[in-house]
């Protein structure tokens, strides 16, 4: 695509222009914001470096391309991680800018930005390219510094220090280039753990010559300028002169075309599990029969399931479904920015392109919108699509998470009214409900190759990025949804996974496969799921906490099944319960020891069928087949929050 640079002069907005050209997307602009007032070289701001401004106006003809400027008239106004156009905030002059840019050249679709670590900086971009219609590509996001660095350094980038801000660094580095201070950077990193690409602002740089310059600068004058006590910045006068060649050297041009999505851990995991053939997608005949919306309050939780309608279309069926989960809510006096999951079954994933318009108006004005699953799967005539959710209760101030819509070789970005994860923290613990993730190549939004090993890989990867990226590492349920992958090839992934990466913790047998027959994208395997992080305090013994436990009229109910517990708190459990006896489910929901506690029923449409017949309650997801974490097959698969 062609994209419009961000750049400040530093490092990281050129070296992301260079990871964009290997990644065949083209530079057509620059844009830069500057302090309104010329003469100021430093100013306050959060987002935008500022020092070496005044220099800037020889990158447009170093690389042949227009540069749009703009003045920064507001400031800080909006310091929420989260950014909502805000008057008078500085933002809002850098969507004056790429506005002016995308007018004047329309064919504009994506927005360079070199984000390494901040969430801040990735969120306020986003939401200018989301309000402009423009991709944020983001390739330096979540990188490893150290790694980064290394690769910066033998780039051709020549980036040098023009301010420092950090113990063990003084003017006398000023001037100096990055690969001149790698070693000391490192140095200092070890001792006082300064960022070694700066992200903490311990310096800033300024770059003077780049691989796809066509022209590279030189000083003709410098000046250091104590700009504070520990805080030394330089001001320099440049000219441009001609290079050589602006050509990229082979190492470097195939450095990141040939950068393999899988990390090394997950690339052992791939190794270790052979291929099986596929499976078959198995014909289910329609079958009419009533499902109606059950509404579980628990003291932590508001579980809304089920939810149809019979409108003759799917776009009347999506519209009535949201209007009657927006009247549940306000019943229960919570509202859509309450919601932390969201879970979709459809019976045409042909459909989906019309659900989720309806779907995305609906959380339209929610910066932060629930994680979500989405598969296509059996339903009940005449319906079209389900929805559940999970509803958090009470939220004041409890809801966190990432919706990460930049462009990087970290993990998918989101291209839906949806989030990666969402966080919920409580006094002794926390939860995070994890959107789906299927095998995409992240820095192409491209699925990976039909193998089926390296897709189960791949996608499982992209779960274990985003519950450590929320800090909320433990998994308390997975659930893998195949459509032709073979079960076992699923087991075998999450097995070697939580060997390899898990580093043998207790998750062996938290895990649920079921097949379905479809996947968003035709993707053929899918993992979601709930993590849990356990806060500790200074005189608590977290062992305590380790082993399972229901209440003895609970615990009785789990007898016959085959069972998995997982202790969250003292008032929190999550249960995983495998059977093929349909009595033992009838006797399980009819029992009064379950009460206000949320079930989940993983079955055939048939078995259903049968259950909704009979009044039970539950949250039902009917599959085509179901087995435990170890492939083996049962008809049915329960999750219960006790």
């Amino acid at each position: 695509m062609k994209f419009v640079a961000l750049i400040s002069g530093g490092k990281d907005s050129f070296y992301n222009i260079l990871e964009c050209h290997r990644q065949g997307h083209e530079l057509v602009a620059l844009a830069n914001l500057h302090p309104l007032n010329v003469d100021e070289n430093e100013t306050d701001s959060f987002m935008f470096q500022t020092v070496g401004h005044d220099r800037i106006e020889h990158y447009g003809l170093c690389l042949s391309v227009p540069l749009y400027r703009q003045p920064l008239t507001g400031g800080s106004t909006n310091v929420q991680l989260e950014y909502t156009p805000t008057a008078d905030d500085e933002i809002e002059d850098l969507y004056t800018l790429l506005s002016r840019v995308k007018e004047e050249m329309p064919d504009i679709e994506g927005v360079s930005c070199g984000a390494i670590l901040s969430h801040y900086q990735r969120t306020r971009v986003e939401n200018v390219c989301d309000r402009l219609g423009l991709t944020c590509l983001a390739y330096l996001w979540q990188r490893d510094q150290a790694e980064l660095m290394s690769e910066m350094c033998s780039s051709g980038l020549d980036a040098r220090l023009i301010k420092c801000a950090a113990i063990g660094l003084n003017d006398k580095h000023l001037g100096r280039s990055i690969s001149e201070m790698l070693p000391i950077l490192t140095k200092l990193n070890q001792m006082y753990d300064v960022n070694v690409c700066g992200e903490g602002g311990e310096f800033e740089t300024f770059v003077f010559d780049f691989p796809l310059f066509e022209r590279r600068l030189e000083i003709t004058d410098e000046k250091v300028v104590a700009h504070s006590s520990d805080c030394s910045y330089l001001t320099f006068s440049t000219k441009s002169v001609p290079k050589e060649t602006c050509e990229i050297t082979g190492k470097s041009a195939d450095l990141i075309r040939k950068r393999e999505p899988l990390e090394e851990q997950f690339l052992l995991v791939q190794e270790s599990v052979t291929n099986s053939l596929p499976i078959t997608i198995p014909e289910v005949k329609d079958v009419s029969f009533p499902v109606g919306p059950t509404v579980i309050t628990t003291p932590l939780r508001l579980y809304v399931s089920n939810i149809t309608s019979t409108a003759s279309d799917v776009k009347g069926q999506t519209q009535d479904i949201m209007n009657q989960l927006s009247n549940i809510l306000k019943a229960h006096e919570v509202s859509i920015t309450d919601i932390q999951h969201v879970t979709v079954l459809v019976r045409d994933m042909g459909d989906f392109a019309a659900i989720n318009k309806e779907y995305a108006s609906f959380f339209a004005d929610t910066y932060l919108p629930p994680s979500r699953v989405c598969v296509q799967t059996t339903l009940p005539q005449p319906y079209h699509l389900q929805i559940s959710c999970i509803v958090l209760d009470p939220p004041a101030g409890t809801r966190q998470g990432i919706h990460i819509r930049s462009r990087s070789f970290w993990a998918p970005q989101n291209i839906g009214p949806y989030s990666q994860a969402i966080v919920d923290t409580k006094d002794t613990f926390k939860t995070a409900t994890l959107s789906g993730q299927i095998p995409l190549i992240p820095s192409t939004m491209e699925l990976d190759s039909d193998d089926s090993v390296r897709s189960a890989t791949l996608s499982l990867q992209h779960l274990y990025k985003v519950k450590t990226l929320v800090n909320v590492k433990q998994l308390a349920a997975a659930v893998c949804f195949v459509t032709t992958t073979s079960p076992q090839i699923a087991s075998q992934v999450w097995k070697e996974y939580v060997q390899e990466v898990e580093h043998g913790q207790d998750f062996d047998d938290r895990l649920i496969i079921v097949q379905v027959s479809g996947l968003p994208r035709g993707a053929n395997i899918e993992w979601g799921g709930l993590a849990f992080e356990r806060v500790v305090g200074m005189y608590d013994d977290a062992e305590e906490s380790d082993a399972p436990r229901l209440l003895p009229s609970a615990a009785e109910l789990t007898q016959g099944f085959k069972t998995n517990i997982v202790n969250i708190n003292e008032n929190l459990n999550v249960v995983k319960l495998m059977t093929s006896d349909i009595g033992l489910v009838i006797d399980f929901l009819r029992s009064p020891a379950i009460g206000n506690s949320h079930v989940t029923v993983m079955t055939k449409l048939s078995n259903v069928h049968k259950l909704v017949a009979l009044g039970l309650p539950a949250e039902w997801v009917p599959v085509l087949t179901v087995w435990d974490s170890d492939g083996t097959e049962f008809d049915f698969a329960i999750t219960w929050i006790a």
